[in-house]
């Protein structure tokens, strides 16, 4: 019993208030941007849409209308520029390899959004959201060669599913095509939201790394950059779309093709707005996400998203919702709850053996050992 009395015993590892505090307050501000990014994804397609069939014709402004909305970012950089502390306060948190960066996948952007809206002005927002979703695969394959995310069976598990409710729901896809649209002119439009899904897996792995290599040159990335980094994109991808429009003489048209809007001029630019504010929350939620998450998670998410598009279309424009489209909503939803259940063991795995560590430290033996270098800033 002496020498029992001894023996000391592992201590429990103190909490520490602050680190916690932090946790909650990402917690906090990754469900704030899952918020912003479900109204965006499911919402802008809905009104794309609908510029569409009461009689709007142009790409290059309906593509400009997805990034048009960055102004209102400026409010939110003015607000955190004045709530800075120091008097050697940055205007400007972006560095200038950063800058470049955003420039280049603000133009990849722009590309995108013109290959997205000429796929929505053929094709049934169901069509265009199966085809969409398979932007999933190309984040997982991009975000393995860019970022070496590792995959577990959580992980691989929602991917596939995914991709199958992706497939089970473009089976019959076909037989959503408008009335008096040729095969040719849908199958444009088919290849082109399928290039709009390739790209767009590039850019959110791409969005990671920049933030990554922001970080290995010692420079902090915090939400504020973030914003700065959607400001950036906004702007060239809105600029690419501008260039598009006067080759393409839509300043000339838009108000001719207002007063023939199938809801009124009125309400047609009411649609033109509410296109810039939603496509806005879609991006700003979307890198949001990957800043407190990360890009396959980003990507996920947008595909668990893709079904409740679905229901909505269903809802509003009558689409058909066949049984197939319910088994895909099932296992978006299973391939959703597959991924976070992943995360939460991993976190929890994470966390004994850092505990673990912490109880080890205690030791004699390893404190006489040489300080290792803290990695904490």
């Amino acid at each position: 019993m002496e020498i029992e009395s001894l023996t000391p015993h592992p201590q429990p590892t103190p909490t520490n208030p602050l680190k916690t505090n932090q946790k909650l307050l990402k917690s906090s501000l990754l469900a704030i941007n899952f918020i912003v990014m479900v109204i965006g994804t499911t919402g802008s397609p809905l009104i794309l849409r609908l510029y569409f069939l009461k009689g709007g014709n142009r790409k290059w402004l309906s593509s400009g209308l997805q990034t048009a909305g960055f102004p209102f970012i400026i409010p939110l950089l003015f607000f955190s520029y004045l709530n800075r502390q120091g008097q050697k306060r940055k205007l400007f948190l972006m560095s200038k390899s950063l800058f470049f960066s955003c420039t280049l996948i603000g133009l990849i952007t722009g590309l995108v959004d013109w290959l997205y809206s000429y796929g929505l002005s053929t094709l049934p927002v169901s069509t265009s959201s199966i085809l969409i979703s398979t932007q999933l695969a190309f984040t997982a394959f991009f975000a393995f060669i860019l970022v070496k995310h590792k995959f577990t069976a959580y992980s691989v598990n929602a991917v596939v599913l995914l991709i199958v409710g992706a497939i089970l729901l473009g089976i019959n896809s076909e037989r959503d095509k408008p009335p008096g649209e040729s095969k040719k002119e849908y199958f444009i439009g088919f290849f082109m939201t399928l290039g709009a899904a390739g790209l767009y897996g590039l850019v959110l792995p791409l969005v990671e790394l920049a933030q990554m290599r922001h970080e290995m040159v010692g420079e902090k990335v915090n939400y504020t950059l973030v914003m700065e980094m959607q400001l950036v994109m906004g702007f060239f991808g809105t600029l690419l779309s501008i260039i598009g429009m006067i080759f393409n003489h839509d300043f000339t048209v838009i108000p001719r093709e207002a007063r023939e809007f199938g809801l009124g001029e009125t309400r047609y630019y009411i649609v033109l707005v509410g296109c810039a504010i939603l496509f806005q929350c879609f991006f700003l939620g979307t890198i949001g996400a990957i800043f407190y998450g990360s890009a396959l998670l980003a990507g996920i998410v947008l595909a668990v998203l893709i079904p409740i598009t679905q229901v909505l279309a269903v809802a509003f424009f009558n689409e058909s919702f066949s049984s197939g489209k319910g088994v895909a909503l099932a296992l978006s939803l299973w391939g959703f709850a597959s991924y976070f259940y992943g995360e939460i063991r991993a976190k929890k795995t994470k966390e004994n053996v850092s505990g673990n560590g912490l109880i080890l430290s205690t030791s004699p033996s390893l404190n006489d050992q040489t300080d290792l270098p803290s990695n904490e800033h």
